[in-house]
């Protein structure tokens, strides 16, 4: 029987020792800072990403990740004789889908064996699709079933977070329904989600604590009575809020697995610092 490898993008920011135990390729977005060029969570990692950004000029924006940097990762795998399934940053976010498509295209042999497939979400909500279907490929799974579980995981995991301030979403261009919410009085914290693979405003809330504890309430609600609950709290350099999140949703909704982690400087180029999320799965 042919091996499955799974091929994701740096948005997931699924930690090192996950891609490492599961064998996950990451092909890196990009970000552009003035005449500078970034190969996300490669040659730029989120503690450097904020320290610059905090006395930044000018500021930085972002590329979907490259058509050859896609083709490059499908090659090594097709060399290791894998079939590859590639879950991606949601197209309505990120024009990666397209550079892995196109980066199928190019592959002198083997593209039959290339599958593509959208998230519809990005971070870790997309992290757990992605670590569901190298689990179920380690188990012996093909790549048909691999996207049937990327599929079931799709329906039953969601991501919701609250940023600081919605003026980095807007001026990447990725504000989507929370649009509505420009111009109200500045100290109300959205709380934001991904919906049908677009930002989408859910609540707005008066403090960032009361935020917070929202947070929690909607995650909670999200997966009651659902089983294997698997739960992650990323944060854009808000380390301490985020590592309060997760113990707080762990003793609340008591998942069968929990991850800490950060968002990749890409992500925290659009969501701006002080951004919490809380990323979630069930039943898989």
């Amino acid at each position: 029987m042919t091996r499955v490898a799974i091929v994701t993008d740096s948005t997931a920011y699924i930690p090192k020792d996950y891609l490492d135990q599961y064998n996950i390729s990451v092909v890196p977005q990009v970000l552009i800072w003035g005449d500078q060029t970034y190969e996300d969570g490669v040659n730029i990692q989120p503690d450097e990403f904020y320290q610059q950004l905090k006395n930044a000029r000018v500021m930085p924006t972002t590329s979907q990740a490259s058509i050859i940097n896609m083709q490059n990762t499908f090659t090594k795998l097709l060399e290791q004789g894998y079939d590859v399934l590639g879950v991606f940053l949601s197209a309505k976010l990120s024009g990666t889908l397209q550079s892995a498509a196109q980066g199928r295209e190019a592959l002198a042999s083997g593209k039959d064996k290339v599958e593509i497939m959208d998230s519809y979400t990005t971070a870790m909500a997309m992290g757990f699709q992605v670590l569901a279907a190298a689990r179920a490929a380690a188990d012996g799974a093909s790549s048909a079933e691999c996207k049937a579980v990327v599929n079931a995981a799709s329906t039953n995991s969601g991501v919701y977070f609250v940023v600081d301030t919605l003026e980095f979403l807007h001026r990447g261009g990725r504000i989507g329904g929370a649009a509505r919410l420009l111009g109200t009085a500045l100290n109300l914290k959205p709380i934001l989600s991904i919906q049908d693979g677009k930002v989408e405003a859910m609540e707005r809330i008066r403090t960032k604590g009361k935020a917070l504890e929202r947070l929690l309430e909607i995650v909670a609600e999200k997966t009651a009575g659902k089983s294997q609950v698997r739960l992650a709290s990323l944060h854009a350099n808000a380390a301490v809020e985020g590592k309060e999140v997760l113990d707080r949703a762990v003793k609340l909704i008591n998942p069968v697995e929990s991850i800490f982690t950060s968002v990749s400087p890409v992500v925290g180029t659009h969501t701006g610092p002080g951004t919490i999320g809380l990323a979630y799965m069930t039943g898989i």
